[in-house]
């Protein structure tokens, strides 16, 4: 009967969320009830918890996924799931090394704040003072960029064109850049530059996503830090947070225990080489979801880890507040995103390169998320598991309260993540039809997978 139980709790756990069939989930829990002679409470376990992970990472094609909970000043949970090295068999924990792409930007913002706290920049003042060439949009030479609207994506710098991101196998250690690179391809008469990299509106007028304004930033910290950009991060951010397993450099790794990036082609997984990018402050950071954590709890806490302080309580709140409104299903601070989803208000950063998705974030409530993968997402269907995938952690994250998978919380999340798919263009009617999809797919994965053949529920 216990088994019985365990597989009526599972289906109406996912009835709740995806309304399968159009069944209404009240009327099945009553005719469930009705037929049942088990009375003893029952709690999830975390063997249930881990099938549906796997599930997930079954539908989205991903081979391994690195995950942490944290709450407060304290990790509540860290796991890692399937193979981070296919080749050679490696299976993923909570020390395995990815690239986590965009999430570096919230790194990069904290350098900057940094820097504005020890009276070396003012994020107000007008980038060109501690530039050695003029930023300016040509198609209004008059208006100055600013600090804060590269950190907010407000400058008038465009969303990168495609050919913007160059698969550079190791480090991108190219001659030139940052300088005269940045000055060549931002300025008219660069030797790279193109007029569609600046949008036909003014500095400061609306957000439009650019990852090479935060190439700038980078180069903005070595200018007024008078260090290289990694080697600022390492003594100010990653040492003082004990990050010791952190770096824009690969070659500060051994690869062994570097997650490969991969790709999926007619159901076979092929692997990119280990690969940097060239505004690497945008995205080029490696980490682990252990280093990683004492960072976002640093923010979480008014920017003290373990008795350190980062940051001052000030920049903080500066940083997670609101600086630009967007149509991107986020909207952005200084260097985090910011989501109303799940019920409240959600700071963190997405992340998404080849063979990479990413997710850190947290809640009002005090609760936070990381989760990295070596997938990237192609299509809709990969968007909702990566959106389910958040789900969960906060659903585990609450002791498994089921409202946290609620339908309206996980289209919630989808629609904050929308801005991960190539395509944004896709409407409420053909996100309902995939979640139904994918939900289906989880509920037969979870009923008939051998890791919960034995009984997912015991007696609390």
């Amino acid at each position: 009967m216990l088994k019985k139980y365990a597989l009526g709790i599972l289906v109406l756990a996912i009835l709740s969320a995806s309304s399968i069939g159009g069944m209404n989930v009240k009327r099945a829990n009553d005719e469930f009830e009705k037929n049942s002679s088990f009375n003893g409470n029952v709690a999830i376990t975390d063997q249930f918890f881990d099938s549906m992970i796997k599930g997930l990472m079954k539908i989205g094609h991903m081979s391994s996924i690195s995950a942490a909970i944290v709450n407060g000043n304290e990790i509540k949970w860290v796991k890692g799931y399937g193979i981070y090295n296919r080749e050679k068999g490696f299976t993923s924990d909570e020390n395995t090394v990815y690239l986590v792409a965009s999430i570096s930007k919230t790194i990069t913002a904290t350098a900057i704040m940094q820097l504005q706290e020890k009276g070396l920049l003012n994020i107000d003042d007008d980038v060109n003072k501690y530039l050695p060439f003029s930023l300016r949009n040509p198609n209004y030479p008059d208006i100055p960029i600013t600090i804060r609207m590269l950190l907010s994506h407000t400058s008038s710098l465009n969303e990168d064109p495609i050919t913007f991101y160059a698969y550079i196998p190791g480090d991108p250690e190219i001659e030139g850049y940052p300088y005269p690179w940045l000055k060549d391809y931002l300025t008219p008469n660069g030797r790279i530059y193109i007029p569609q990299v600046w949008g036909d509106y003014p500095p400061g007028e609306k957000m439009k996503y650019a990852n090479v304004g935060y190439g700038i930033l980078g180069y903005v910290v070595e200018r007024v830090s008078g260090m290289p950009f990694e080697e600022y991060c390492r003594k100010n951010i990653f040492e003082p947070l004990q990050m010791y397993n952190s770096s824009f450099y690969l070659s500060s790794f051994d690869t062994n225990r570097v997650a490969v990036p991969y790709t999926i082609y007619r159901g076979e997984y092929y692997p990119f080489l280990h690969y940097g990018i060239l505004v690497y402050p945008a995205g080029g950071l490696r980490t682990t979801v252990i280093d990683l954590s004492h960072f976002l709890m640093a923010h979480m806490n008014g920017g003290v880890w373990n008795g350190v302080r980062i940051l001052s309580e000030r920049s903080v709140e500066e940083m997670h507040s609101i600086q630009a409104y967007s149509s991107y299903g986020f909207d952005y601070g200084l260097g985090w995103q910011i989501w109303q989803k799940g019920g409240g208000l959600q700071i963190g950063h997405t992340g998404g390169l080849y063979g990479v998705s990413t997710e850190m974030a947290f809640r009002e409530d005090g609760c936070g998320i990381i989760f990295f993968t070596d997938k990237e997402i192609k299509n809709i269907r990969e968007m909702i598991v990566f959106s389910l995938l958040e789900r969960l952690l906060f659903w585990k994250a609450n002791n498994y309260k089921m409202d946290e998978l609620s339908r309206g919380k996980i289209l919630e999340t989808i629609k904050g993540n929308i801005h991960l798919l190539n395509d944004k263009n896709v409407g409420e009617e053909e996100i309902n039809f995939y979640v139904d999809g994918v939900m289906k797919s989880l509920l037969t994965f979870a009923l008939y997978h051998d890791t919960i053949s034995s009984t997912v529920f015991s007696k609390s």
